[in-house]
């Protein structure tokens, strides 16, 4: 029984008189079949290349082109060469028609007048093996899709087992890197006390004048600063990875907040060697998030001290089209140019900067807090002739330009 989803199969008979034509249709006419008709050999090719048939019936005996000759440039071609073929001829079997039909391709070869009962018969045999090639070449198109959807699952999933593989690489080193990270001032803060603790038991209070308390405080704040500034790193990321971080804007003057800045790290600047020097020839003023914009600036100038070679580091504030740029400038050894995407990735100290302090956070961080803001972080640098990284910020944020 014909299925909705399953086309008819269409067969094709060729025969110049209209009056055998409509009696073998007549003949093998059913529901589940379409059936064409030609009057020559011509027609029969046009035929041909437009429709998919699973049978073709021919005269042997046509005025032109004759059955043979059609049959012959049909095995010529890719489109019809696997069409199933029937002669039919009403000459006598003496003429030897069926040798060379057989010859020129046919599967079977038929005499006028037709055995009804043969023809209805050979029809629904051919029929049948068609629709039988074409539920099979369904299956092998549906199990090719199958296969390339599993050979694309498994690729999935093989890059996904790569990306958890990398990501749990990174967890432990990034672990690894912040359990250091957190002993170092802890140790010290450990061994301050310790001693303090020694000298105590021994009485040696005097030891404990208004000098040595202050140096002791100043070495204690430092050690306690760089564990919150960890710790701030870590919830930064956190904030910005579940899109908690919050920007509030109020009206901030740039000038003034880079100075306190470059003040504020005089002693970092002393320690490593080096001096910041500002260069703000005009005030700027914009809506930004104060404690953020002073954040990003002090990574960038802390970035500098780290890698300038304890060369001089220059700040500089410039008013840009519609908002402010600022420009830090180091003296260190560069940054080659494949590696100038990648330092703005998370935990990038862990891929290949284990010669220095610090989590690695501090550039993912400071480019994640200027886009906030709808701004640019970018870089520029050649190996050996140190680095500038550059801010631009519009002068208000974009949740305060929809206002």
């Amino acid at each position: 029984m014909l299925n909705n989803d399953t086309p008819k199969a269409k067969i094709l008979i060729v025969d110049d008189l209209p009056e055998n034509l409509l009696a073998l249709e007549a003949l093998i006419r059913q529901e589940d079949r379409i059936v064409l008709q030609a009057s020559s050999g011509e027609d029969a090719l046009a035929l041909l290349l437009e429709h998919e048939f699973a049978l073709a019936i021919l005269d042997v005996q046509m005025p032109g082109m004759n059955g043979f000759e059609l049959a012959q440039l049909m095995r010529g071609t890719e489109k019809t060469r696997h069409i199933p073929i029937v002669f039919v001829s009403a000459a006598g079997k003496e003429s030897n028609y069926a040798a060379w039909g057989y010859e020129s391709g046919a599967v079977d070869f038929l005499y006028k007048p037709l055995d009804l009962f043969a023809v209805k018969g050979k029809v629904n045999v051919f029929v049948e093996l068609y629709r039988q090639r074409q539920e099979t070449h369904k299956q092998v198109q549906a199990l090719e899709k199958s296969r390339q959807e599993q050979a694309m699952l498994v690729q999935q999933l093989q890059s996904t087992q790569g990306e958890l593989q990398s990501a749990i690489r990174m967890r432990d080193d990034f672990m690894s890197v912040v359990a250091n990270e957190l002993l170092t001032p802890l140790n010290t803060l450990f061994l301050e006390v310790q001693l303090r603790k020694v000298e105590l038991e021994r009485g040696n209070t005097a030891l404990f004048g208004e000098a040595y308390l202050q140096k002791m405080v100043l070495r204690d704040q430092r050690q306690v600063q760089s564990m919150v500034s960890l710790i701030d790193d870590m919830l930064d990321v956190s904030r910005i990875r579940s899109h908690r971080l919050s920007i509030r804007p109020r009206e901030v003057e740039l000038s003034a907040l880079l100075a306190r800045v470059v003040e504020h790290l005089f002693l970092q600047a002393a320690a490593a060697g080096s001096t910041i020097t500002l260069h703000a020839g005009q005030p700027v003023t914009g809506l930004w998030d104060e404690f953020r914009i002073e954040q990003v600036v002090i990574n960038l100038l802390t970035n500098a001290l780290r890698y300038g070679n304890g060369q001089p580091v220059e700040i500089s504030l410039t008013p840009a089209h519609e908002g402010a740029r600022i420009d830090v400038r180091d003296q260190g050894k560069g940054i080659a140019a494949q590696d100038q995407q990648r330092i703005f990735e998370q935990f990038e100290r862990v891929a290949g900067n284990h010669g220095s302090g610090g989590l690695g956070l501090g550039l993912y961080i400071s480019q994640q807090l200027v886009e906030a803001h709808g701004g640019t972080l970018s870089v520029q640098s050649q190996p050996g002739e140190g680095a500038v990284f550059t801010v631009i910020l519009p002068l208000a944020t974009p949740s305060e330009t929809a206002n």
